[in-house]
C-alpha cells in the first residue's frame, strides 16, 4: 500500500498502529472506561457496530463504510486485547490472526493445496466436507455433528432461519424444510418464504431491509 509520494508503507502497517493505540487505552494511566471493559460488557457495542457496518454496506457510500468497517475491527481488536489479561486462558490478537490464517488455508485447500475445485459450488462443498471433518475431530469420537451443529441459539430468527434452510439443503435434507414449511400456521408460512428466499440465493434479511427502507421512505 502507498499513499502518495514519499516512502510507500507497508500493507498492515496501520493494523499495528491500531493495536498499539489499543493497548495504550487499555494499559495503566490510559483510558478508565476502557480499562474496565470486558468481554460480556463489551458485546453490545459488538452486535452495534455489526448492524451499523451492514447498513453502511447497503447504503453503497464508501466512506461510511470504511468508518463503520473500522469500529467493528475495532471491537476485534478490544476483545484480544481483554483477552490478553486473562490469567487462566490468555490470548492476543497474533493468536486471533493467526488461527484464522490457518482455518482459511485448511478450507481452500484448492488454492493451497492440490485440490481441484474451479466453480463455487465445487468449493461450497468442498468447504462443507472440510468443515465437517474438523468439528467432528474436535468431538474426540463422538458422534459426527448435525448439520445444524454451530448456529447460534441467540441468533435472530430471520437470520437464524435462514442459516439452518441453507445448512439443511447442503446437506440433502431439504425435505426437513419442506416439511416444517408445509403448515398452515404463521411459523410454517414465514419458514415457507424464507426458504423461497434462499433458494433463490437472495438473502432474506437484506431483502427485507430494502423493502422497509422503500416503506420509511414513502411514508416519510
Amino acid at each position: 500500500m502507498t499513499g502518495g509520494p514519499g516512502p510507500s508503507v507497508p500493507s498492515g502497517a496501520a493494523l499495528l498502529d491500531l493495536v498499539a493505540v489499543m493497548d495504550r487505552l487499555r494499559s495503566p494511566g490510559g483510558c478508565p472506561w476502557d480499562a474496565e471493559q470486558t468481554h460480556a460488557s463489551l458485546v453490545p457495542y459488538l452486535v452495534e457496530e455489526t448492524y451499523e457496518a451492514v447498513e453502511a454496506i447497503e447504503s453503497g457510500e464508501r466512506d461510511h463504510m470504511a468508518e463503520e468497517l473500522g469500529d467493528v475491527l475495532l471491537q476485534v481488536v478490544f476483545h484480544a486485547r481483554v483477552a490478553q489479561e486473562d490469567e487462566v486462558a490468555p490470548f492476543d490478537i497474533d493468536d486471533v490472526a493467526a488461527g484464522i490464517a490457518a482455518k482459511l488455508r485448511r478450507r481452500h485447500p484448492h488454492v493451497f493445496g492440490d485440490v481441484v475445485a474451479d466453480t463455487p459450488e465445487a468449493v461450497a462443498a468442498n468447504w462443507s466436507v472440510i468443515k465437517a471433518a474438523e468439528k467432528a475431530a474436535k468431538g474426540s469420537g463422538a458422534a459426527p455433528p448435525g448439520p445444524l451443529h454451530g448456529i447460534p441459539a441467540g441468533m435472530p430468527p430471520l437470520a437464524k432461519a435462514a442459516a439452518m434452510v441453507a445448512r439443511l439443503d447442503r446437506a440433502g435434507r431439504g425435505d426437513l424444510v419442506d416439511a416444517a414449511a408445509a403448515g398452515s400456521d404463521p411459523g410454517s408460512r414465514l419458514l415457507a418464504v424464507v426458504a423461497d428466499v434462499v433458494r433463490r440465493r437472495d438473502d432474506p434479511d437484506a431483502v427485507l431491509r430494502a423493502t422497509l427502507r422503500s416503506l420509511s421512505d414513502a411514508a416519510g
